[in-house]
């Protein structure tokens, strides 16, 4: 067995990353994120690598559009409303079809908000994360293990669709600590002919541009990048299924909210209620065929979330009005206790 060091979820999504070949890193600190930016600013001299503090996140998003442009594995972190600022950023990242990891540690919204875990950047995260069309893949760990594992993945996807992974965590994941793994591959390398790395006169010039001024173009690039987006829908769903054999009622949960669910649901299985888990792993692409699958036994689904209730417009959409669709919920930087889940499960039981 590998041996396993006790660490912060920030702390494991950084070392995970420099694991994954990532030497360039782009933030600025907000909580409950900025242990990233501080691991990267000591690591990163060590091994080569480069660690800025942006001015603002603004600069750093842009940053990372440059170095990606290169082909180098690349990484910026921040929380909610830092986020938003690099949304014009991750935008022309799409635009472009460059790589990059973004990693999203929630903190209460909308505004400023407050300091505590959410998971109300569902929307953001899932239905593009910025203007025009296009999607990010995203990526909802539930343990630190999963912080770190699911940050090499977000890298490798990230090479292969050529498109921006997000690591959409909660204030709780970054901070909580547990004992971490990191003996895991971190994938092949992947070649990137695209990249803009001066010529030496051996072969064509790269340009790497999101501006298109031909209407006809730009519409033919984004029919295929949706083209992509129908083949990592049909290859890269991931989610986790708890107790589903005999269920008939599922809770749909991510994140924390998941371990919290995982909880109630053993509590629930002891009072003789078949209730099970689905929990994506995948926000984009979301296991919309696991969760319709479910619903041609499952009398009820209930989804779990620190939000106001974001994720279960999908669940919803995947139920496709065969069961009830209820939210169990609290928001404001506030989780949901086991009780409060159980006893969603057991009034959906009567």
């Amino acid at each position: 067995m590998a041996d396993k060091v006790l660490m912060k979820g920030n702390e494991a999504i950084a070392e995970a990353a420099i694991l994954a070949g990532c030497r360039h890193y782009f933030g600025y600190p907000i909580t409950p994120q900025t242990e990233i930016a501080a691991y990267m600013a000591k690591r990163m001299p060590k091994i080569g690598g480069t660690f800025l503090q942006a001015e603002s996140e603004i600069a750093a998003i842009n940053m990372v559009y440059g170095v990606s442009a290169t082909g180098k594995r690349v990484m910026t972190s921040s929380s909610s409303p830092g986020i938003s600022l690099k949304g014009e950023g991750i935008s022309y990242l799409a635009g472009a079809d460059l790589p990059a990891l973004v990693v999203n540690v929630q903190r209460g919204g909308p505004g400023l908000g407050g300091i505590q875990p959410s998971q109300s950047d569902y929307f953001q995260a899932t239905k593009g994360g910025a203007h025009g069309d296009f999607h990010m893949l995203v990526l909802a760990p539930a343990s630190v293990q999963e912080m770190a594992e699911l940050t090499v993945k977000g890298f490798d996807l990230a090479d292969k669709y050529r498109m921006t992974a997000m690591i959409l965590a909660d204030g709780t994941m970054g901070q909580m600590m547990e004992p971490v793994s990191l003996d895991f591959a971190a994938g092949e390398p992947v070649e990137k002919p695209w990249a803009v790395t001066g010529t030496k006169m051996a072969r064509p010039h790269n340009i790497v541009n999101s501006l298109f001024l031909k209407p006809e173009a730009l519409e033919k690039t984004n029919f295929e990048r949706f083209e992509r987006y129908e083949r990592i829908k049909e290859t890269e769903v991931m989610y986790e299924e708890y107790m589903m054999e005999d269920a008939e009622i599922c809770v749909v949960a991510f994140g924390i909210a998941s371990r919290v669910s995982k909880n109630a649901i053993n509590e629930a299985r002891a009072q003789g209620i078949k209730v099970g888990l689905i929990r994506p792993i995948t926000l984009w692409p979301f296991p919309e065929k696991a969760i319709a699958k479910a619903a041609e036994k499952c009398k009820k689904f209930i989804s779990v979330e620190l939000s106001m209730g974001q994720m279960i417009e999908d669940v919803r959409l995947a139920v496709n009005g065969k069961a009830p669709v209820t939210l169990c919920n609290r928001t404001g930087g506030m989780i949901p206790a086991p009780e409060q889940v159980l006893a969603a499960i057991t009034d959906a039981a009567k």
